[in-house]
């Protein structure tokens, strides 16, 4: 059950994640890497890997999109 809820939660991540590729809307990163977090603590605490790799390739995507642009020096 938890690893449908984490993938459920990095479905959200991806959804905002996408839109915080469009130009100026960069700040929405700040958004979606704690939403990553806690699916890939849901995953952690699940018997399936799925939802925590799906998790861990969100935030490493994200977060370097957010360093591309600056949000984290």
């Amino acid at each position: 059950m938890l690893n449908i809820i984490s993938i459920l939660v990095g479905l959200v991540t991806l959804a905002l994640g996408l839109v915080a590729f469009i130009p100026l809307l960069g700040w929405l990163n700040w958004l979606v890497l704690p939403i990553g977090v806690v699916g890939l603590a849901l995953g952690a605490l699940s018997s399936s890997n799925a939802g925590r790799n799906l998790n861990a390739a969100l935030l490493v995507v994200f977060g370097l999109r957010l360093m591309i642009g600056g949000g984290i020096v």
